[in-house]
């Protein structure tokens, strides 16, 4: 039997649509089978809300559930040493060329059992969700090889199973060059990267390809071919771009269509001019920039200058980004990057959606997925204003509280 619709009223709703925060004082929100069938001012409801199940939220603010676009959040064990070795003066390049960075997660993830990543990776995710997180990004990346990275998106998979929340999983065997392939990072495109993506697509695991363009990392030659492959495949892409470095990465990506290009913080106005004409989404990454102690700021203003969307996320990880909650991510986007309170909604809602290449969430809108978040504050800014506190008073995943 179908759910009985339901009726959402005495709100503030701030509906993303537009420019602004979209707000509709003294709202009501009509929802009918897992979507928004009707949203605007209470006395405007229309006659088919008369049946509807009535939920007064009693003045609470409403926004669409957040989506939290890029997260590294399946993996074994943890980097505390590392955090402390930075501290002591070790950089992030250093540490990787030891051995240590992704490598030692690496290590960690393959030795960990699909029943141990899964259970470590619920507490990140419950966590998530008690912020009003609906939809995640999950990456691979942490595995190098065929079956650890399949091992990893096998998981990813499994949360969506157990967990009232929507996993959208990106292959990122291109994160590393694994201690076997040392020196022949050619050789591990060609023999791992591209092979175990067909193996994935094959089994249902994945839902974009992902790639680290570093000097560290892959080159943009090795990071094409990967993405020539996706493409075949019929797969979105998506790109770690320009975070310690300048390689094009941005650039490249949006030849490719690419979704999203990510951290940027070194990114230039070829690679802004690119993205825009691509409609490719610019997705920040305060986490890492504020772990990692960086001091190169994004180019905010010209990618607003230049009308390229921009998205946050907390980029959890082990290692560069141990952040696990979105709220401080907004915060420490508008502290750190300057953005306005509007934006890091809006980066944590719409233009995430379109990060990830999802036209239904995002906004409250009729025909939209009832995915939404209820808050006890009056006005959106405090989302991003308030630090270490939850606001959170009720989470609706697919029209279900």
């Amino acid at each position: 039997m179908a759910a009985k619709p339901a009726l959402y009223f005495n709100c503030r709703a701030a509906t993303l649509k537009g420019s602004g925060y979209g707000l509709i004082d003294d709202a009501a929100l009509l929802v009918e089978g897992g979507r928004v069938a009707w949203v605007g001012p209470r006395a405007g409801l229309p006659h088919t809300a008369s049946g509807a199940t009535r939920h007064d939220l009693d003045g609470r603010l409403v926004t669409p559930a957040l989506i939290d676009c890029h997260t590294h959040l399946v993996h074994g064990g943890n980097r505390a040493g590392e955090f402390e070795a930075r501290l002591l003066g070790a950089t992030y390049a250093e540490i990787a060329r030891a051995g240590g960075g992704i490598l030692a997660t690496v290590a960690a993830t393959r030795a960990a059992s699909e029943a141990e990543l899964l259970a470590a990776a619920l507490r990140r995710v419950d966590a998530l969700i008690s912020e009003g997180v609906a939809t995640i990004e999950i990456k691979s990346g942490y595995g190098l090889s065929r079956e650890s990275e399949l091992k990893m998106l096998r998981v990813a998979r499994q949360i969506a199973a157990v967990r009232p929340v929507t996993v959208r999983t990106s292959y990122l065997a291109a994160h590393a060059v694994p201690p076997e392939f040392a020196g022949r990072a050619d050789a591990y495109i060609d023999e791992v990267c591209i092979p175990a993506l067909g193996a994935a697509e094959a089994e249902g695991l994945v839902d974009a390809v992902d790639g680290f363009c570093e000097g560290i990392a892959f080159s943009p030659a090795q990071i094409a071919r990967l993405f020539s492959a996706a493409r075949g495949l019929d797969l979105p892409v998506k790109l770690h771009a320009e975070q310690l470095s300048n390689l094009g990465g941005a650039a490249l990506a949006a030849r490719h269509g690419a979704l999203s290009a990510d951290h940027l913080e070194w990114l230039d106005d070829a690679g802004i001019a690119a993205m825009a004409a691509a409609g490719t989404v610019a997705v920040l990454l305060p986490g890492a920039f504020y772990t990692l102690r960086e001091t190169k700021v994004p180019p905010v203003a010209a990618l607003r200058a230049a009308g390229v969307p921009i998205a946050l996320a907390t980029d959890l990880n082990p290692g560069t980004s141990p952040l696990n909650s979105l709220l401080l991510a907004m915060n420490m986007a508008c502290t750190l990057f300057r953005l306005t309170p509007q934006e890091a909604l809006a980066g944590t809602t719409r233009n995430a959606a379109a990060a990830l290449g999802l036209p239904d969430r995002g906004q409250i809108a009729p025909g939209l997925r009832a995915d939404l978040a209820v808050w006890s504050v009056n006005h959106p800014a405090e989302l991003s204003y308030q630090i270490g506190f939850n606001p959170l008073h009720a989470r609706i995943f697919g029209g279900q509280p």
